[in-house]
């Protein structure tokens, strides 16, 4: 079992980079999925991007501007987000599961952070 702790969040103008950290305790993180939602107000919690095994995947809003990486060794993944547009404001959760097939759908992740808020002004 995991526990997420996400950080990193805050309030940048568009154009700027911020980089998210997930933080997750348990020995075995190397056996998890791990992946990155974002729900804006009054819409439904999105797939942003995904560490599984060796694949890395991203939704195509972000594609080219966001990069996901993981260090095992720290127990630790990060999401870079580069090219901020207003339209990324958003809370960002970071998810696990025991490794399996790759899924981008929330209800397939078994453990949520509490989310980390990303504005991006105009």
């Amino acid at each position: 079992q995991v526990q997420p702790v996400e950080s990193g969040g805050g309030l940048v103008q568009a154009g700027g980079s911020l980089r998210l950290s997930c933080a997750a305790s348990g020995r075995t993180f190397s056996s998890y999925d791990i992946a990155w939602f974002r729900q804006a107000p009054g819409k439904e919690r999105e797939f942003v991007a995904a560490a599984i095994s060796w694949r890395r995947d991203y939704a195509d809003s972000v594609k080219g501007r966001f990069t996901i990486s993981r260090d095992n060794a720290k127990n630790t993944v990060y999401l870079q987000m580069n090219s901020l547009k207003s339209e990324d404001t958003a809370v960002y959760y970071c998810a696990a599961r025991v490794s399996r097939s790759w899924s981008n759908t929330p209800s397939s992740y078994d453990y949520w952070g509490q989310g980390t808020q990303v504005t991006v002004s105009s």
